[in-house]
């Protein structure tokens, strides 16, 4: 599933993939300039996060006891 939105990614010119070839292989990604761009949206999402982190902990520990 990773890969497939990595290779979407990719696609749409979010990421660069860089394949080494070498044993074992290696393949590294990286935003784009046009990927960058989504930084100032990247990071309002991990503050959202962490904003919230307990609230979301807790609906994780209870849907743990639910089951």
């Amino acid at each position: 599933m990773l890969t497939l939105q990595l290779r979407e990614l990719e696609r749409d010119g979010i990421v660069h993939r860089e394949v080494y070839k070498q044993v074992p292989p290696k393949v590294e990604y990286s935003l784009t300039e046009f990927g960058k761009t989504l930084k100032p949206i990247i990071n309002l999402m991990k503050n959202w996060g962490e904003l919230h982190r307990n609230r979301i902990l807790e609906a994780k520990l209870e849907a743990v006891k639910k089951d």
